[in-house]
């Protein structure tokens, strides 16, 4: 027997209150054949989702399927059952290996990654069993991190954040300036090359970063302009450039080269609408809530395929406030109201469980 099995957990905090949720449908996806939900205490985002996919496993089991579909929201996990990423966080590698465990009993299991939105009944499990908090008990908050002598800092956590371990610290730099970007138009898939100006900025950015050295790798939108930058980082650190496609900008779509009176003119009710609905997408373009997807995954990527340690990532306004957005654990209104200068530095951080902290925003000091 053939089934698709659908699991997601989640973390209030994260780490927090915790559960996870898991439903085996029918082949057709259209008959639910086993639910499983549990509250279960504090616990990352991460180790939430692999309790929720061995639940998911070990329910098809029970019910004699052989044969199973994984589909879940959660990059992490999906690609290292997939094997293509390494398994690293000491709290994982007993779960990914209980999972492999049950993995094994079928005649062949497959996993795919789906949006969070295609992942809507074992999410609504996962909050039902988060909700119920052990019938009734409250978690606690954390308790602040003990101090650590000078020069330990980086094998801490972020203080009262209670993470723990090395990070992995992406430090976000924005591309130098372009032509469209001196009379501030949409600049997406356009492609237009560093100006003048541009060039010697991204020169700046570099010499900033090769000072504070450590630097364990170079990611890069492959856009030209932010391409540029990288190398002149990389030329000065005498790293590679490796290009990912999550953190190109955004496709602005008919409004690419337009300004932003421009496009309000062209587009009024549409525009009024994607200034304040990140679903709203610009026409032939994609919206923001696209954008933070895939940017969501090419940030989970780079931290488990570099981290730990200090990676630079060279990308562009939506995809470094998206990052930022991410380590903050905030709404979506950080897109439209927070402020970021070309050539500037970000800094974010990543812990392995589940853990993060923004220590830098829009740093321009090297510019001056």
């Amino acid at each position: 027997m053939r089934v698709i099995v659908e699991a997601d957990g989640g973390s209030r905090g994260n780490p927090g209150v915790a559960g996870y949720g898991a439903v085996v449908w029918d082949a057709d996806h259209e008959a639910v054949l086993a639910e499983r939900k549990e509250y279960i205490g504090r616990a990352t985002n991460n180790v939430a989702e692999y309790r929720g996919l061995i639940a998911g496993l070990d329910a098809a089991r029970d019910i004699g399927a052989d044969e199973v579909r994984v589909r879940m929201d959660s990059k992490l996990v999906v690609e290292q059952m997939s094997g293509r990423w390494k398994v690293k966080h000491p709290d994982m590698i007993p779960l990914a290996a209980q999972a492999r465990d049950l993995v094994a009993e079928f005649s062949s299991v497959d996993f795919a990654w789906i949006p969070r939105a295609e992942n809507s009944h074992a999410d609504r499990l996962a909050n039902e069993a988060m909700d119920t908090q052990a019938d009734g008990q409250v978690a606690t908050s954390p308790e602040p991190a003990a101090p650590v002598e000078k020069g330990a800092a980086a094998k801490t956590g972020p203080g009262w954040t209670g993470a723990m371990g090395e990070p992995t610290r992406l430090v976000l730099v924005r591309h130098g300036q372009t032509a469209l970007s001196v009379d501030r138009r949409y600049s997406g898939r356009g492609n237009p090359e560093l100006t003048a100006l541009g060039v010697q900025q991204a020169d700046r950015v570099a010499h900033r970063i090769a000072t504070r050295g450590g630097i364990k790798a170079i990611v890069s939108s492959p856009l030209s302009r932010a391409r540029a930058t990288a190398d002149a980082i990389a030329r000065r650190v005498g790293l590679p450039v490796h290009e990912v496609e999550g953190f190109t900008e955004t496709d602005f779509g008919e409004w690419e080269g337009l300004t932003f009176l421009e496009a309000m003119q062209r587009d009024p009710e549409l525009h009024r609408a994607w200034m304040s609905d990140v679903t709203v997408a610009p026409p032939g373009g994609e919206s923001f809530e696209v954008v933070t997807e895939r940017v969501r995954v090419a940030t989970e990527q780079v931290v488990s395929e570099y981290g730990p340690g200090t990676v630079v990532v060279v990308s562009h306004v939506t995809p470094i406030k998206t990052v930022l957005r991410h380590a903050l654990d905030v709404g979506p209104s950080i897109l439209f109201k927070l402020h970021l200068d070309l050539a500037s530095l970000s800094t974010a951080e990543f812990y392995a469980d589940g853990g993060s902290s923004v220590r830098l925003v829009n740093d321009t000091n090297h510019l001056a």
